[in-house]
């Protein structure tokens, strides 16, 4: 035997070694039950989106496939796309993305992602997004990965509708599949760095890769950036706030003023990022890679992009006679600096903090006929905020939160394909992941002091910890049937077994408020497990080389939970804090082609889905409680027409464009009224029973027919580029993109204030590059028609009056909206 077959003979044995006792050795009981995400990362030579023509190769089924083969409707973006565009964060691709809102919150869970008008709104950090985020075959499914940085990437894949076959249990909505750049097999490098005049941002990155030795390569990447301007203005003035210490108040209480000046405008941003790749391939059939990544990203302001937008007749609640209307700014107080040296987790400047690090190896083996994966992964991280969350300078309502929530998860995914030369193959897997969440939360409020509370707690309004473990164990598995050469059918199931265990604590409330507004005695704790079928079945008919015609019918599954963000009263119900599985299920068809001797592609997909027991959460103002509910249903029915024009006769120009129509309604559901909602509008005292998660004799609506949150009728996208040689040695190009939106409302309740106008967002870029594309100079700009867009909504704390009611008073409207115009100019050298 030569020493290549003994090398092989060694590997096999290890692999089959590794693959039956990886799972449980690297975390003892993985063979019973778990936590969940989606699917692992896909085989070297499919995981990055490579140009064909116009198509491009992607793996939205876990296996290498031609765009235009693969029956999913999938937006790609090639990885120069990416950086020609700059996009580097989810805001970014969002605003690129027909159909995708995103919105960054600083409370909850962080973010809202939608598509198609389904999405998680962003109140309950116990609420996972309905469109999942994967970075190199790994779930990411908090909201807080919006302060994760994306750069150096190979390629991105925007999946629509349901994906729960392939990527678990929380892809209800969508996935966005982020894969980042691997080693290369030559030295290469890149430097780049830029200014960006309106936030004054200083930002530089780069890349060094290349090959060690005969069969290893390694890559690093770094990026790091500081703002020095801003890009929301604070309008806020000082003020002050009066507290009454409870132990000594007498009839009529003594006050002790602090001041709280305004807060710094925002964000101030500040961010560094690496990460490092090891990849190895010592035979043909075997390949290992080692991905590590680090990152931080610190803002001023915690919310910093908040604005009142909206209000009933026009001004302000809490501050009356100042008028709401939406703009780049704000107006924010920091914490008065005395309370603040005095509180746990606070800080006497408004700001958001956010630190996470992760490490993921990928197996990839060709054993004779079949494609074993393997794919382990460890992630963590932290985000610390202290903000105004009043989101108003008032002289009468001043409240400031302070939070720390940590997320950990460790994930093993196994997965074979066969690929025999037969009719019919399958794809089987196994998925493990572990998870912990804690959350830590402060309130100052109310006017709130006591000189005998514990150290931390004097001006301390009321306080929660919370916690929720989880595991899930999910299996999956797919019959791929060519039944002739040109039809293919295949049919599949994922079935998930997964458990939470949660506990909800106020160790402190500020005795006037203790027993009675706020529960400091018990404990509440939930055990949740829940199991799943998801089945999904494909026919996909290939008519000609360019033309398929496919249909789909699919299944939604995303996983209950546990709000630990809520509020214990003593009247809460013991099973307030807990919330069921939202389902989904329905058809799909489309037909992709590529015309006129393949320079142009166009495709067409109409969808139907409805879904059920909605997960939706909706802050009781008067308490600050963020509370989540299962509602009814929602229906998302539309049609989609993409293309994408690359003329050979003229070199260099590329046209591309996309028209889509949604309709997105709820169905027959009950839910919470929209705070101030008057009786005429629908709200009905007591009709929201305590089976949906509230107290009784909450006001309730009936929200059928009404749109879903983020929900646009129309949307469309038309963007032009062309390069072209201009000297000898020296080529220019220019790239324009367009976004259109229509109107839609921001709230899940139908807040009639909450409703966002039709917009057209505007992106341009304009280069000049050495021939050999050593050297770039080029002008990069966002949102040139400076629009301010909404993406997401809460009622104002203290505002909303009469509700159930026709005395009424309609909540004011904090929107967190998407960035500003911003033009950079940007240097780019790389490395032949």
């Amino acid at each position: 035997m030569g020493k290549t077959d003994t090398r092989r003979s060694r590997i096999r044995r290890t692999l089959l070694v590794t693959g039956s006792i990886l799972l449980p050795a690297m975390w003892p009981g993985a063979a019973l039950h778990a936590q969940e995400g989606p699917a692992p990362q896909q085989p070297p030579q499919a995981r990055e989106a490579v140009p064909t023509g116009n198509d491009i190769i992607v793996t939205a089924r876990r296996r290498a496939e031609s765009a235009q083969d693969v029956p999913v409707a999938v937006t790609v973006i090639s990885g120069e796309d990416i950086a020609r565009r700059d996009l580097t964060s989810l805001e970014r691709i969002a605003a690129a993305t027909p159909q995708l809102v995103i919105g960054r919150n600083v409370s909850g869970s962080g973010a809202q992602l939608s598509l198609r008008g389904i999405g998680s709104n962003s109140l309950s950090i116990g609420m996972e997004q309905s469109v999942a985020v994967i970075v190199d075959g790994v779930y990411y499914g908090q909201g807080r990965t919006i302060n994760e940085g994306f750069f150096d990437l190979a390629s991105m894949e925007i999946l629509k509708g349901p994906q729960s076959l392939f990527f678990g249990k929380n892809a209800t909505a969508g996935v966005i599949s982020i894969t980042t750049a691997n080693p290369t097999d030559h030295l290469t490098a890149q430097i780049r760095t830029g200014y960006e005049f309106n936030a004054r941002k200083v930002y530089g990155e780069g890349f060094v890769s290349g090959p060690i030795g005969d069969t290893a390569g390694f890559r690093v990447a770094v990026r790091g950036s500081k703002d020095y301007g801003s890009l929301f203005t604070n309008r806020a003035g000082d003020v002050t706030y009066n507290t009454r210490d409870t132990p000594t108040a007498t009839t009529v209480a003594p006050n002790t003023p602090h001041v709280a000046p305004a807060s710094k405008s925002g964000p101030r941003e500040r961010d560094f990022l690496v990460r490092g790749t090891l990849r190895w391939e010592p035979v043909d059939d075997l390949t290992a890679t080692l991905k590590a990544n680090y990152g931080y990203n610190r803002t001023a302001g915690g919310a910093w992009n908040y604005n009142v937008f909206a209000c009933d007749g026009g001004t302000s609640t809490t501050m009356p006679g100042t008028a709401c209307e939406p703009g780049f700014h704000n107006y924010m107080n920091d914490l008065p600096a005395d309370i603040a040296d005095a509180t746990v987790m606070a800080a006497d400047k408004n700001f958001n903090k956010y630190t996470s690090w992760g490490v993921t190896g990928n197996i990839d083996y060709q054993l004779g006929n079949v494609a074993l994966t393997s794919i382990t992964n460890y992630n963590q991280n932290r985000n610390h905020w202290v903000a105004d969350i009043d989101y108003q300078s008032s002289p009468t309502v001043n409240i400031w939160g302070a939070e720390i929530s940590k997320w950990k998860a460790f994930s093993q995914e196994l997965r074979a394909l066969t690929e025999f030369d037969s009719p019919v193959n399958f794809m089987v897997g196994g998925y493990y992941q572990n998870t912990k969440r804690n959350f830590d939360q402060v309130v100052i409020n109310a006017n709130a002091e006591n000189s005998a509370a514990p150290e931390g707690y004097r001006y301390v309004q009321y306080a929660k910890e919370s916690t929720t473990k989880g595991e899930t164990l999910s299996g999956y598995g797919q019959v791929i049937w060519k039944v002739v050469p040109s039809v293919e059918l295949t049919g599949g199931v994922r079935y998930i077994h997964e458990t939470k265990d949660s506990d909800f604590f106020q160790p402190y409330a500020n005795p006037r408020f203790a027993g009675i507004n706020y529960n400091v005695t018990d404990r509440v704790t939930a055990n949740q497990t829940f199991t799943n079928w998801s089945p999904e079945a494909t026919v996909a008919w290939k008519v000609s080389p360019d033309v398929n015609v496919y249909g789909a019918y699919k299944t939604a599954y995303k996983s209950g939970g546990f709000s630990n963000s809520s509020i214990l009263t003593p009247l809460t119900a013991p099973d307030f804090f807990t919330f069921a599985p939202e389902k989904g299920r329905g058809f799909e068809a489309g037909v992709k082609t590529m015309l006129l001797d393949r320079q142009l592609r166009l495709n067409l997909s109409l969808y139907s889905y409805k879904y059920t027991d909605l997960q939706i959460t909706y802050l009781d103002s008067r308490a600050l409680s963020y509370n989540s509910v299962n509602a009814g249903s929602a229906r998302t029915r539309g049609a989609e027409v993409e293309f994408d024009f690359q003329p050979r006769a003229l070199h260099g120009f590329g046209l591309n464009g996309s028209l889509n129509y949604s309709k997105a309604n709820y169905g027959d559901t009950i839910a919470p009224c929209y705070g101030g909602q008057s009786l005429n509008d629908g709200c009905v005292p007591g009709l929201l029973v305590p089976a949906s998660g509230a107290s009784a004799g909450t006001p309730g609506q009936n929200l059928d027919g009404v749109p879903t949150f983020t929900a646009p009728r129309w949307t469309a996208t038309l963007g032009v580029k062309y390069d072209t040689e201009v000297t000898s040695g020296f080529t220019a190009g220019f790239g324009i993109d367009s976004r259109y939106s229509s109107s839609y409302l921001t709230s899940a309740f139908g807040s009639p204030l909450s409703r966002q106008g039709s917009y057209v967002n505007l992106d341009a870029q304009i280069h000049v590059r050495s021939s050999d594309e050593r050297w770039e100079l080029a002008l990069l700009a966002k949102n040139l028609t400076n629009k301010f867009v909404v993406t997401g909504v809460t009622d104002a704390a203290g505002t909303g009056s009469g509700t159930g009611t026709n005395v009424n008073r309609i909540a004011d409207q904090a929107g967190f909206g998407a960035m500003p115009r911003t033009v950079a100019l940007q240097l780019t050298w790389r490395m032949p």
